[in-house]
Formats: structure tokens, sequence, C-alpha cells
């Protein structure tokens, strides 16, 4: 194996991160196949402990299986992860792009907008914007989506400032290519490397926020999550343990991993950092 993977799969942390995100993405496709029940159905006596009369991972009050939500609310966690983070790129993306671009006054204005959405504390605006719209998957990941952009459109308009004049782009505008081409063809690609690294950080960042929504009780009422199941369980962290330490050790070892993934792709996809080898 040769390129950026050999880089990637030298550093051991990242390539352990990989293999366990994907066991975890496996495990949420695969929900309904290994707890086909619903996660909300009472299966059980209440406070079972864990690997007591069948449940790996214990119950909760209501005689809930954790494993099962557990199971379940990964999918939601990561679908909220994922579909929040590809809407902010979108939006980042073609923000920073504009303003590095054709600088000037537009540059100017889109800055200006991007500096005061960063001004506002991002979970408060994210409560203030569920809170607003009524908790549910659809409010959670349009919130979440609206406070992550900011630093992607940052990070593109820098890159576009950098390569904007390089040969390549002059080439093209004497070629007299539309600069919507110019930006999304031939200075986009060019520029993907470190947004590709930003975008597992900002993934990471969505699941923490989406926990702490659901944690306040602005989470989904009918879809489980890990963060829902923490806050459900926050009550009984002295007669139950295991109701909020398995989900808490489920949203730790998945942004950890994404951490470590985004580590390993930075390696790979930025030659020129001094980051050890081995």
């Amino acid at each position: 194996m040769t390129g950026p993977w050999s880089v990637f799969f030298r550093n051991r942390a990242a390539a352990a991160a990989l293999i366990c995100l994907v066991v975890i993405t496996a495990a949420a496709l695969l929900a309904s196949v290994l707890y086909p029940q619903s996660p909300w159905k009472m299966v059980g006596a209440p406070f079972l402990p864990p690997m007591t009369d069948g449940f790996l991972l214990g119950t909760d009050m209501l005689g809930r299986d954790i494993a099962a939500g557990l199971v379940h609310g990964a999918r939601v966690s990561l679908l909220i992860g994922l579909i929040s983070t590809c809407i902010a790129l979108v939006i980042g993306i073609g923000i920073g792009a504009v303003a590095g671009y054709f600088g000037g006054l537009a540059d100017d204005l889109l800055m200006r907008l991007t500096e005061i959405f960063q001004t506002i504390p991002s979970l408060i605006f994210a409560i203030v914007l569920v809170a607003i719209m009524g908790p549910s998957i659809q409010s959670i990941v349009l919130a979440i989506s609206v406070v992550s952009w900011p630093p992607v459109a940052r990070l593109v308009r820098a890159e576009f400032l950098s390569l904007r004049r390089r040969e390549f782009v002059e080439a093209s505008r004497v070629l007299g290519l539309p600069g919507w081409r110019i930006m999304f063809q031939d200075i986009l690609p060019n520029a993907m490397a470190p947004v590709i690294v930003t975008a597992t950080l900002m993934v990471a960042t969505a699941i923490l926020m989406e926990s702490g929504l659901s944690f306040l009780g602005l989470g989904d009422p009918d879809m489980i999550s890990w963060g829902y199941q923490i806050g459900a369980a926050r009550t009984m962290l002295r007669t139950a343990w295991w109701m909020s330490f398995f989900p808490g050790i489920a949203i730790i070892v998945t942004v950890l991993c994404l951490n470590l993934l985004g580590e390993g792709l930075s390696d790979a996809l930025n030659p020129n950092l001094n980051r050890r080898r081995k």
C-alpha cells in the first residue's frame, strides 16, 4: 500500500480508531437485526445490573434493555452528526469560496456575517433554535448545522486566498473559463485536504452537541439517543450507575476515535506537517 493511505496506517492510533468506527457504524446499521424489538419496549425487570437475566448491559428504571438503546441510539447520534456536518460543509464551503475567490466587498460582507455567528456561543444558540422550532430530528440537525459552518467558511476562505493566484488558476482565467468552474473544479479540490480533516472533528462536535441537547430534554421524543439515555439516568447515578455509564462510554469512544481519525487524515493529506511518522 502506497500513498496517503500508507501514511495513514502507519499511525496505529488512527488505524485502530478507524476500525472502531467501522464497528460502531456496523452496529448502528444492524441495530434492527441485533435488537429487532423497539428500544422503548419494557423487556425485563427494572434496574437489572449488567450480565443479569440475559441482559448484557442491564436494564433501566422502566425495564428497557440498555444495550438495545445503545445500538439504536448509535444510529441516531451518527446520523445527526453526519447530516448536520454535511449541511454545514455545504454552507461553509459556499460562503468561504465566494469570499476567498472574489475578495473585496463580498469578502468583507461574508466575513462580517461569519463573525456575527461566531460571537454567539454555539450550544446556547443551538438550544434557542431547537426550543423555537420544537424538539425533532430535523430541528436538531438544522440547529447544529447553523452553528457549525463558520469555522469551515474561514478555513475555505484562507485556502482560496492562498490558491487563487497560483499558475493553474491564472491559466484557467486566460482560457476564459467561468468563475464558478475555476472555483469548484480547479481551486476547491486542492483545498479539500484540511476541510476533510475538519469534517471529522465536526462530526465529533455534532455528536457531543446532540447529546447535550438530548440531555437537556431537547432531543426528539420519538427517537432514543445516547444523550437521552444519560439524561434519563442522571437521577439514578447512585442506584443504577450502568444506565449512564455505558452511553457515556459510547460517546467518549466515538468522539475520541473521530479525533484520532482526523489526526491520521491530517498526517496523510498534509505531508508538509512536521508530525511523528513511524
